[in-house]
């Protein structure tokens, strides 16, 4: 008998043992008649700190069925296969093809590859360990490649992330996801953690693993390989061009581009595909040191070793504005994360230790289409490159960051000298006022937000933690229109997917839709080649 058990509580001391004692104790059983005991979920609750509690939901199966009063936290495993995934009836005579290998991509290949579709997958930057190299040359040096960097190549942009897998998103397909991670070289605990992640070193493992796992069902995957047309018979898609030279003939083109793809945005728009803008975020990169986010979410500064260390999710209303943090790297650093040349752009990234001195953060305050000040599709992306185009200017236009302490960023004025934090950008940094690199509609509600944050994580307010401009990638600035079928208005054949196209924001949502467009695809055609 298989049984899901909920609330099972325990120290961050106590090991599956006593989780077993426990599950055992909750429904009634000697340990003895436990045959086995698989974690799904463990969460934290920090509300006693430092005395904190791990709270989990188990899977028991038991040698003999049990007798139990059935309640919220005990319930009879629900083993009801999903239904298979049957291939349609229309022929396909050519591969499809998918454009970019970032989540969405990626697993849309992998599940047409795993039912028999041999997918051809282009990706305009390189593989992951070239891109690795290519970054690196970056960071280092100032060198950067346009079609091979953080935003472009294998893995697509979380790949120099935190690897987090949070979504909000309810989805049976969030579970293959999942597995599919795990399968392929990421820890177990990403099956079960109530905030998972895969960390930059080891998802460089995990996508190369995939890639090749691909190509072993017969898929193909090109690196160095930019669409630069369609072409289409009437509305319906007939063929593909990449590097303006080479060709594919297809009837299903799959656009999983990112949300950093300017010029494909605009290539695609000169072929009357629809967009709309589509509001999202701006801001800066914080840092604290690591210590005072473990004093103030765990009541120690030392980490934890079962817990990790903390992380910290904020956000405030200021009129019709939200200030939030955003991709939160615990023992992480900042990376320079440009695709564009005289632009300064940041994210965050942590290993899977995450075991650097310094915490970071995205603060960043939401924009809508009305502060884009024009009414072209594309106005949300000119307005995200003018922030980054005037952060690189007002930084020495060298690829230097700006950067600057809480403290001055309150006062308005540039700071002279770190204090007690020091940035861990991946570039070369110049001491410089943020407010210059921003509209003042961003920057006055960042800086009415502090005093509450400060009230929510004690710390969070220090004059020496530092700012690093500009955060302007936090998802697409573009949507582009599809119907119930998950093809372009007015096209047949081509499905935009991802973040990219503006329906998904992060690793697992993006993977998510990914599969749903390739389980369309699947439903409707039936390969003949």
């Amino acid at each position: 008998m298989k049984l899901i058990i909920k609330n099972i509580r325990t120290s961050v001391d106590d090991d599956i043992e006593y989780i077993k004692q426990q599950t055992a104790k909750k429904i009634k059983v000697g340990t003895d008649d436990i045959k086995s005991i698989k974690i799904i979920k463990e969460s934290i609750d920090a509300r006693r700190k430092p005395n904190i509690t791990l709270v989990y939901t188990v899977m028991a199966e038991t040698h003999s069925k049990i007798k139990f009063t059935a309640n919220n936290d005990i319930s009879v495993l629900d083993e009801t296969p999903s239904p298979p995934l049957l291939q349609g009836n229309i022929p396909l005579d050519k591969k499809p093809v998918i454009v970019g290998f970032g989540p969405a991509g990626m697993f849309a290949a992998l599940v047409l590859a795993q039912n028999g579709f041999k997918p051809i997958v282009i990706e305009r930057g390189e593989c992951v360990e070239k891109r690795t190299e290519l970054v690196n040359l970056f960071w280092n040096e100032n060198k950067l490649s346009t079609e091979t960097n953080v935003q472009f190549g294998e893995g697509g942009a979380g790949t120099f992330s935190d690897g987090k897998l949070t979504t909000r998103i309810n989805d049976r397909r969030c579970n293959k996801v999942l597995e599919e991670f795990y399968k392929n070289g990421a820890h177990e605990e990403i099956l079960y953690k109530n905030k998972p992640h895969i960390g930059t070193d080891v998802l460089k493992c995990v996508v190369k693993n995939i890639r090749k796992r691909i190509e072993e069902l017969g898929g193909t995957v090109l690196f160095n390989s930019k669409l630069t047309d369609i072409d289409f018979k009437g509305n319906a898609v007939r063929g593909i061009k990449y590097n303006n030279a080479n060709t594919i003939d297809t009837n299903i083109l799959i656009l999983s581009i990112g949300h950093s793809a300017r010029d494909t945005f605009q290539m695609l728009l000169d072929k009357n595909i629809q967009f709309i803008q589509k509001p999202f975020s701006i801001g800066v990169r914080i840092e604290h040191p690591q210590v005072i986010i473990n004093m103030a979410q765990f009541g120690t500064p030392n980490v934890i070793p079962k817990l990790g260390p903390a992380d910290y999710q904020i956000f405030h209303k200021i009129g019709n504005r939200t200030v939030y943090s955003f991709c939160m790297c615990p023992g992480g650093v900042v990376v320079a994360s440009a695709s564009e040349p005289e632009s300064i752009v940041t994210n965050g990234m942590s290993e899977y230790k995450r075991d650097r001195e310094n915490a970071n953060s995205a603060l960043v305050v939401s924009v809508e289409p009305g502060d884009f000040g024009d009414s072209h599709p594309l106005a949300g992306m000119y307005f995200q490159r003018r922030w980054e185009k005037l952060a690189y200017e007002v930084a020495g236009s060298n690829y230097s960051a700006p950067v600057q302490l809480l403290g001055d960023f309150m006062k308005g004025c540039a700071s002279k000298g770190f204090g007690s934090v020091k940035p861990s950008y991946t570039g070369n940094t110049t001491l410089s006022d943020i407010n210059l690199c921003l509209p003042e509609f961003i920057t006055t509600p960042m800086k009415e937000s502090i005093s509450i944050f400060d009230k929510k994580i004690k710390g969070f307010g220090l004059k020496d933690a530092i700012l690093t401009g500009v955060e302007t990638r936090t998802s697409s600035p573009v949507r582009i229109l599809r119907s119930d079928t998950f093809e372009a208005i007015g096209f047949t054949g081509l499905y935009p997917a991802g973040e990219g196209a503006g329906y998904a924001g992060g690793i697992v949502s993006a993977a998510v839709d990914g599969i749903r467009i390739a389980e369309e695809v699947i439903r409707k055609y039936k390969p003949k080649y």
